[in-house]
């Protein structure tokens, strides 16, 4: 290994066609990387997987570039290889579990597609728009313009709701009234309501639900069915509309008070 790594007898001409090599082999790297991912991207693969492929056929090039590199400068490889193989060998069995994990679970969403580009999901408590599925991580921008990195294994280890893969959501939208308000008068505003929304659906119908018999008002919770990018919209527009057309009605919302009595010694 020592013979190796000797430099007496490399010329300038050697580490300038060396140079030559690795700027070539990174240009031809990234040709080629484009090339195969525009030749896949003609496939009915999704795009998911498109991008999860060029990745790692891009890390593969590379490699091989640099191993051309070092035999230009008539360095012997074979030592090389060994010697990563066996540095390699004992990062995995003292730390790389985490790696094949994330690796092996990368290769699993790719194929299975839990989640897909664009997607808005939430993922062991985290929101966001999914940005792309690489080898050991997934990425996703959350609505506040945050960047956020996952490890693999903890996408596929654990529950993903993806509110944006189906067509139609339900908007549901909490509000209580008082005990002495007409609950069916109530049910039948709230209903109207949601019927009068351009964008609430028709079918499934909407509908009011009493959930619950609270210390200071009876509440209810109005369902209406609306399309998926539309849901935050309608969710909105329903929470005011159903706030003003109580207070124009008579129908009393309730606020929590607190009376205090003051005793005279």
């Amino acid at each position: 290994m020592a013979e190796m790594f000797q430099f007496n007898n490399l010329t300038v001409w050697d580490i300038g066609a060396a140079l030559i090599v690795l700027v070539a082999g990174y240009i031809i790297a990234r040709i080629l990387t484009g090339m195969f991912k525009d030749s896949i991207s003609r496939t009915k693969l999704p795009s998911l997987v498109i991008d999860f492929l060029a990745r790692f056929f891009s890390i593969l090039l590379y490699i091989i570039v640099l191993l051309t590199t070092l035999s230009t400068l008539n360095f012997d490889v074979g030592p090389v290889v060994l010697g990563l193989s066996a540095v390699i060998g004992l990062i995995l069995g003292f730390g790389m579990q985490d790696t094949l994990t994330n690796l092996g679970a990368g290769i699993w969403i790719a194929a299975l597609r839990p989640i897909d580009k664009n997607e808005y999901v939430e993922i062991n408590g985290i929101s966001g728009t999914v940005s792309v599925v690489g080898i050991m991580a997934t990425e996703l921008l959350a609505p506040d313009n945050k960047f956020i990195t996952i490890p693999n294994k903890l996408v596929w280890g654990n529950p993903i709701i993806n509110a944006t893969r189906l067509p139609t959501r339900r908007v549901s939208v909490d509000v209580g009234i008082s005990y002495s308000s007409n609950i069916d008068r109530a049910i039948e505003i709230a209903i109207e309501t949601m019927k009068s929304h351009s964008k609430v659906l028709s079918e499934p119908a909407p509908a009011v639900m009493t959930t619950e018999l609270a210390d200071s008002s009876v509440n209810l919770q109005l369902r209406a069915w609306t399309k998926t990018e539309d849901f935050w919209n309608v969710k909105k527009e329903l929470t005011e509309n159903i706030f003003k057309a109580y207070r124009e009605l008579g129908i009393e919302i309730p606020f929590p008070q607190l009376d205090v009595h003051l005793e005279k010694e």
